[in-house]
């Protein structure tokens, strides 16, 4: 892998949830008596809440607060309240782990799927956390699942061309706040049984700046970008007067076992990398099938995935930041050794896939 550039560096990693916290036995329950008497409320349906994988999540709001009707008004009000509140929180922490203030900050990046906020989260963010008023922003909407490698990549990029800059990046998503009581479509079910709210924030240093901080971390060394054609319909939102409507496809797993390995060998390739190569997965774990997906086309052992199942089981699909949180545990977990390869990688509308390739320092 070639070092002539001298990499930025993530330096911190944090995360932060909601107060309110459910089981999925109390989330099957409750959605078992909203949906009763439709197709999507029958028994075979509800299924989907036990093979999920997920044993708890976390939620903006009470889970009875989710039985009544919202207007999206009511419902984006509370997005940019609490996307505030848990990104705040949750880059406070970064802050700290990676010894350095909101003043120090050069960039805030900010990215978030659930909501829709002008003056942006960012600026607002910004404002909260007391960075200097020339401090850069970048709001990034609309990449869903794939936001938080996407956003690591784009901080990175940003380090890169000025290497003495630190970037914050930011994801934060209320999945939550998106579900229409009215809606009884069977993916509206399916994406109770998966989704969730929480945020993550990491700090990354150009070069100079961390060579300043005496920072280790991990070294980002490269990024890729894949968009797959005629694929628009997979994941995304419909957008009606009532609010956002989920769209996924259930060919997901599929496509990722018959598509994900070409496009994540050329990448490798390019750093002397193959699949076979011994490197610590940060996969955003999508949904169980979705991770045995992703082991079946990256040839790995189930073991590779455990921190991303453990994120699944504890805290559900929370789109964007739940590829963070699998990096957070990978970082925790005291596993990853200087000079080892770490590989985060994550897939969102479009349909398309974010990967970012790391080298602890």
């Amino acid at each position: 892998m070639s070092t002539r550039t001298p990499a930025p560096r993530l330096t911190a990693v944090a995360t932060a949830v909601p107060a309110h916290a459910a089981t999925q036995a109390e989330a099957r329950a409750l959605v078992a008596r909203m949906f009763h008497g439709s197709e999507a409320g029958s028994e075979r349906l509800l299924a989907v809440f036990d093979h999920s994988g997920i044993e708890r999540r976390h939620f903006c709001m009470p889970l009875d607060w989710y039985t009544h009707t919202r207007s999206f008004e009511e419902q984006n009000a509370l997005y940019v309240e609490h996307a505030l509140a848990l990104g705040k929180t949750a880059a406070e922490r970064a802050l700290v782990r990676a010894g350095v203030t909101p003043h120090d900050l050069d960039h805030v990046v900010f990215v978030s799927t659930t909501g829709i906020a002008t003056p942006s989260l960012d600026a607002r963010l910004s404002l909260a956390l007391g960075c200097r008023p020339e401090c850069r922003r970048t709001p990034v909407w609309g990449l869903g699942c794939a936001g938080g490698a996407a956003g690591l990549a784009r901080a990175r990029e940003l380090a890169l061309a000025r290497p003495g800059s630190r970037v914050l990046l930011v994801a934060a998503e209320l999945c939550s706040l998106t579900f229409r009581l009215e809606d009884m479509d069977k993916r509206n079910l399916v994406a109770t049984s998966l989704f969730a709210d929480g945020a993550a924030a990491a700090v990354v240093e150009g070069a100079e700046a961390a060579h300043r901080n005496g920072a280790g971390g991990l070294e980002l060394i490269g990024s890729h970008s894949t968009l797959w054609p005629d694929t628009l319909d997979m994941m995304g939102w419909t957008v009606s007067g009532r609010g956002l409507h989920v769209v996924f496809s259930r060919d997901i797993p599929s496509f990722v076992r018959e598509r994900v390995r070409p496009s994540l060998e050329g990448f490798l390739h390019e750093h002397g990398l193959s699949l076979e190569s011994p490197m610590h997965v940060a996969a955003h774990p999508g949904g169980a099938k979705v991770l045995e997906a992703y082991a079946d086309a990256l040839g790995q052992p189930a073991s590779a995935f455990t921190h991303a199942r453990e994120v699944l089981r504890e805290f559900g699909n929370m789109s964007s930041p739940t590829c963070l949180f699998v990096l957070e545990r990978h970082l925790a977990s005291g596993g990853i050794h200087p000079g080892e390869t770490v590989l985060v990688s994550a897939l969102g509308p479009g349909f398309a896939a974010e990967y970012v390739l790391a080298r602890s320092a």
